[in-house]
């Protein structure tokens, strides 16, 4: 990766963690408005804080989607490699293709469950 790939990957990642933080700030104004005010900014803000859960939740989805394809992708790419090197080998090589690629698959839909998870808890 290049220098500006590195720089604009990082600045994803530091607003991706600190838009929670932002989210989560209390706000001073929100102890000088009058009541009914008041109730409805505290409503607004609980909105926005469920907008962001429902954005993270989405992002971790996604996330583990991504990486269990990029996953078998990269063991599928391999073990064709492998085949073609040694052919006699290929029956033992999708066997353990097999099992690593159920691992894999495992494990992003185990990631996906507990977005759901936190979606519903």
């Amino acid at each position: 990766m290049n220098r500006i790939s590195r720089i604009a990957v990082l600045w994803l990642v530091v607003c991706l963690v600190l838009s929670p933080a932002l989210v989560l700030a209390q706000d001073a104004a929100e102890f000088t408005l009058d009541p009914a005010t008041a109730a409805q900014y505290a409503a607004d803000k609980d909105a926005a804080k469920a907008n962001f859960g429902y954005l993270g939740i989405a992002i971790g989805a996604g996330l583990a989607a991504i990486g269990g394809g990029i996953g078998i992708g990269l063991l599928s790419a391999s073990v064709v490699d492998a085949s073609a090197r040694q052919p006699e080998m290929q029956g033992k090589l999708l066997t353990t293709m097999f099992i690593a690629a159920a691992l894999i698959e495992g494990l992003a839909l185990f990631a996906i469950v507990v977005c759901i998870l936190c979606l519903y808890g």
